[in-house]
């Protein structure tokens, strides 16, 4: 593989660093004397031509690793990233120290998509931001073309890895983009990935060698600790009350997250909650909001992970079990970023095992029931024996499953089997761009007296895309907006007159649920489900739900190592800072003096007491019976009390 030109960029660089180009780089854009961990061992590795795997923990300065390289090497960078709020962040960051960076992705209007890309292959930017699902599309692949790659950097890489956590099949297109940029390197980095999922990420990625960098995923400001308890909400309460700070709480389903946000408020909690299901605008908003302190608690599903950069996080909190570890040391590792003591708390009770198992039968069920789905899918789309490859259907799960009497969850994932098997795709939310045709022939339209709204709309569409008269062609509205200098309320206005005059066939933007049959429907018989597809994957999702259990009920391993260890990390140290190093440690005098501390803010119960200290229950509940027998505390009414001569 060959060496990338390096150019030496030296303006401004502090003089005892200037024969070092990647300390000046360092020193100039971001004010840093040197590098942490193994982001200089990235660096050198990268610009040397090497395909790199690099396993950093969260907060681990990824960003740095891979764009200084870019800055040093000609070309630009292609970073393939899973979400867009991350884009949109790296971007702004990236051009408020004066790089020059741009990002494509949904909902981005097409001129300036053709702009960005012709941007990057002019040379005017060093970093061009990506989904891996805009990797396949022929415009980008055209322009690819005619572009100089410095290097492609993919972000979040387990995403790759079938035996990764949260496996995107669009990830797979990065290895395509290699038979077109040959000799580019490929960095991949990731927080979160087992000695498996690293061998499978180099595999996928089409590695020339193995290389992989790594720094120890151990962070010892961050303290783990699990509290088993029936009520959740007052443990919360309590970790809040203890832990002044910013916090996220995490949970598994959209109406917790307000629930939760709203029990917080009332009790003087400064709390927002945050999903997928929210507007953009407020999304956007909350965020903010939180990142600047004016909301101390976020309150969310895992839709508020990947990309969430704020230091000061002293507490994270999950509230229900995650399905493996990867998620929970990903989500977790939000804490403490500036490097200052932090705790990550994982509350649960019993009913979260019976849970957590019971997801293993919802996520996989039963190959006769996949048939099962497919069959009467079959029938409410009313699709024959080999017909239907490539049409599109929209569909609604809940009146299916209520037309059939099916589960609605296990019938979610059987389509989503059903998808990975290659027999249909199942959207949950499709977008639909707006769509044209004309049902005249170009020669009418001289004819045809118009609204001038409606007929500045008409030639806008006739100036901006060809093949309108033979087919339905998707159209921008903004697009159309800009070049007849009108608003997006007057396109759709004209749009709509134009309909109802019977000169365009017009289907509105949507976003619709949909099936898409991607091979003509089968006999049920002969439908086919191989390992890897369900054998396989079940095998790893069960693998990961039981580490994930336990860990919460393990009661003789530090939480640390017991984390590395997952992530083969075999040879760590005791943490001395989560709660089974500090029940481990501690001495009767400690357990007195915390006791007496929480007793003096409130009275409690002993189960309370007991929840509250990190200590063994049996040295709890041995010193209670110490102090009560010195009399240093007393029992009344089921709770304890600090005695008065201790007040």
């Amino acid at each position: 593989m060959h060496n990338p030109q390096i150019m030496h960029d030296t303006q401004n660089f502090p003089s005892p660093s200037a024969h070092d180009w990647a300390e000046g780089l360092l020193y100039k854009y971001w004010g840093y004397t040197s590098f942490r961990g193994i982001q200089r061992e990235i660096i050198d590795s990268i610009v040397s031509g090497k395909d790199t795997l690099g396993l950093m923990p969260t907060g681990g300065g990824k960003s740095i690793a891979f764009q200084v390289p870019a800055l040093a090497m000609e070309g630009t960078c292609i970073v393939v990233t899973p979400l867009i709020a991350l884009m949109k962040d790296q971007v702004g960051r990236l051009r408020q120290l004066g790089i020059k960076a741009t990002a494509i992705y949904s909902g981005m209007k097409h001129d300036k998509i053709i702009a960005a890309l012709e941007n990057c292959i002019l040379g005017d930017y060093k970093f061009l931001y990506l989904s891996p699902e805009r990797l396949a599309s022929e415009l980008f692949l055209t322009k690819l073309r005619h572009m100089k790659v410095s290097f492609v950097c993919v972000d979040e890489a387990h995403c790759i890895s079938q035996w990764g956590y949260d496996f995107r099949p669009a990830y797979r297109a990065i290895a395509d983009l290699r038979k077109l940029l040959p000799g580019v390197p490929v960095l991949a980095v990731t927080a979160t990935a087992t000695p498996k999922v690293a061998a499978d990420i180099q595999l996928q990625l089409q590695f020339e060698h193995p290389n992989v960098l790594r720094k120890s995923f151990y962070r010892p400001n961050l303290s783990y600790s699990v509290r088993h308890t029936e009520d959740k909400l007052q443990q919360l309460l309590r970790i809040l009350n203890n832990v002044p700070g910013s916090s996220v709480v995490y949970v598994r389903n959209r109406k917790k997250t307000k629930e939760i946000a709203e029990f917080l408020q009332s009790k003087g909690i400064k709390a927002h909650f945050f999903h997928a299901g929210l507007p953009l605008s407020e999304k956007d908003t909350r965020q903010n909001q939180w990142k600047e302190g004016s909301c101390r608690v976020m309150v969310a599903t895992n839709a508020f992970g990947m990309g969430i950069d704020k230091a000061d996080v002293r507490t994270v909190v999950h509230m229900d079990m995650p399905d493996s570890i990867e998620a929970y040391f990903q989500e977790a590792g939000r804490a403490g970023r500036d490097e200052k003591k932090a705790y990550c708390v994982l509350i649960y009770n019993n009913s979260d095992i019976t849970q957590a198992k019971k997801r293993i039968t919802e996520s996989f069920p039963e190959k006769t029931f996949l048939a099962e789905v497919y069959e009467k899918l079959a029938y409410f789309l009313q699709v024959g024996v080999g017909s239907c490859m490539g049409s599109i259907f929209n569909f609604n799960l809940g009146i299916f499953c209520k037309n059939f009497k099916l589960p609605l969850q296990q019938t979610h994932h059987a389509l989503k089997i059903l998808e990975l098997a290659g027999y249909i795709e199942y959207h949950d939310e499709l977008e639909f761009k707006t769509r044209v045709q004309f049902t005249c022939a170009r020669h009418q339209l001289y004819d045809i007296r118009l609204h001038p709204l409606a007929e500045k709309v008409m030639g806008a569409i006739l100036r901006s895309y060809t093949g309108v008269f033979a087919e339905l062609v998707p159209v921008d509205e903004t697009t159309l907006a800009d070049h007849a200098q009108l608003t997006h309320q007057e396109v759709l206005q004209g749009l709509i007159e134009l309909s109802h005059e019977h000169i365009i066939k017009y289907i509105p933007h949507q976003k619709i649920p949909c099936i898409i049959y991607t091979r003509g429907r089968v006999d049920t018989k002969q439908l086919v489900i191989n390992a890897e597809v369900y054998d396989n994957r079940k095998r790893r999702f069960v693998e990961r739900i039981d580490a994930m259990v336990g860990y919460a009920t393990d009661t003789q391993h530090c939480r640390s190592q017991y984390l590395l260890s997952y992530f083969g990390e075999t040879n760590s140290s005791a943490c001395q800072a989560c709660d089974h190093c500090l029940r481990s440690s501690s001495k009767p005098a400690d357990v007195a003096s915390q006791i007496k501390a929480i007793l003096a803010q409130q009275p409690c119960s002993i189960n309370e007491l007991i929840e509250q200290l990190s200590f063994k229950q049996s040295d709890t509940v041995d010193t209670i019976r110490l102090l009560l027998d010195k009399q240093e505390i007393t029992y009344k009414d089921q709770r304890l009390f600090l005695s008065r001569h201790e007040l």
